[in-house]
This record gives C-alpha cells, sequence and structure tokens, in this order.
C-alpha cells in the first residue's frame, strides 16, 4: 500500500515540474494548432513530420503504461516463469 502512494506521489510531484518545459509566447506563435505549447521551435512541416511525431508520442505512451504496469505488479508467480527456473538451480 505504501509503495503505491510513493509510486503516484513520484508520478504527481513529477507532472507538476514539467511546467517549465512549456513554449515560450514568441514560439507559441510559430507553432501549428496543437503543437502550440509543447516546444519550442518551429513544429512539424509535413504531413509526414505529423505522422511521426504522433507515432512517437503513442509509441512512448505505451511503453510508459507497459512499464509502470509491470513495476507495479510484476506477475513472477507462475512455475514456468525465467526467474523460478534460474532460482530453482541454486
Amino acid at each position: 500500500m505504501m509503495k503505491t502512494k510513493i509510486i503516484a506521489l513520484s508520478i504527481l510531484l513529477f507532472i507538476v515540474s514539467i511546467g517549465g518545459a512549456f513554449a515560450c509566447e514568441v514560439c507559441k506563435s510559430k507553432q501549428p494548432k496543437g503543437f502550440a505549447d509543447i516546444t519550442h521551435g518551429s513544429g512539424p512541416g509535413s504531413n509526414l513530420e505529423y505522422f511521426i511525431v504522433w507515432g512517437a508520442a503513442i509509441l512512448v505512451t505505451i511503453t510508459l503504461g507497459l512499464s509502470l504496469k509491470f513495476l507495479i505488479k510484476p506477475q513472477e508467480n507462475q512455475p514456468d516463469h525465467i526467474k523460478n527456473s534460474i532460482l530453482d538451480h541454486l
């Protein structure tokens, strides 16, 4: 229970701390709609670049979700898990 609270608090602190990473006012005006507050500089210029950016964002989100899932509940209880096969030989 305590471990879950620590993880939740860490995630909350991370989300709050990224406020300084938003774009400045000049960069907001140069960004296309939808990317106005995300980053500095110019945004994606072509449709291919939009596809690459959104594809990467989706992959990162899936990876983060799966990482958190297996970090919180690793589910290593199966007898055929690789960890158990190594520990059985010790």
